[in-house]
């Protein structure tokens, strides 16, 4: 069975012996700079990257963040590192091109085993999927809501068509709202759809004053 690729940014030795004994379980692929990070990407895609911020060379891990997310956006990034200020790491959790989890140097291997494993199984292309799917059941809901609110009012003016019948005197819109439990512009709103269809007439509510009335949606 193929272990899970990681790659690992580090340049200290020390600490990599810790992510060798704490990630045992994986595929380690080691770079010493964010510019070899980049280039590793070519050659092998990782499930997850390990970042350091102070790196070889001079070159500063964050830098490299934007760049690494370009490449691979679905890719989750844990930075560890013992040289962030707080602001710093709130930073890189931040934004389209983020990190997923920062932990600080020195690292617990608990904390860093542990956190691995949830970025494995839920971030990613997981983490996709999970808001893909989240946009689904909102629009599922979405639809639900009309569909109730649309037979709720039909149900309604059915029921007002029914009380008004052929009577040419108006009706009380405020007795109508209390009745219904709505707005008294929800009232005025069906008496003028109604209206519109040819199913009561156009005396009950003259347009007149329909009109100086700005009626919303229920």
């Amino acid at each position: 069975m193929n272990k899970t690729h990681l790659l690992i940014v580090e340049d200290d030795d020390l600490q990599y012996e810790i992510y060798e004994e704490a990630l045992s379980n994986y595929h380690l692929h080691r770079v010493y700079t964010g510019t070899e990070a980049l280039k590793a990407l070519v050659q092998h895609k990782p499930s997850l990257i390990i970042l350091d911020h102070v790196l070889a060379e001079g070159e500063l891990g964050l830098d490299y963040l934007p760049e690494l997310k370009e490449l691979l956006p679905f890719v989750p990034v844990l930075v560890v590192s013992g040289a962030l200020e707080v602001h710093q790491q709130m930073h890189a959790l931040q934004g389209a091109r983020r990190a997923h989890y920062c932990l600080t140097k020195p690292v617990d291997m608990n904390d860093l085993t542990q956190t691995v494993e949830t970025a494995l199984r839920d971030c990613g292309e997981t983490e996709i999927i999970k808001q893909f799917e989240a946009l689904e059941r909102s629009k599922r809901i979405d639809i639900q809501d009309l569909l109730s609110r649309s037979t709720d009012r039909l149900s309604r003016q059915n029921q007002i068509r029914q009380q008004i019948g052929t009577k040419t005197d108006r009706p009380n819109i405020s007795a109508l709202a209390r009745e219904f439990k709505v707005a008294r512009r929800t009232i005025i709103r069906d008496l003028q759809e109604l209206i519109r269809r040819g199913q009561i007439k156009p005396e009950v509510y003259p347009e007149w004053e329909s009109d100086s009335i700005e009626v919303s949606e229920n």
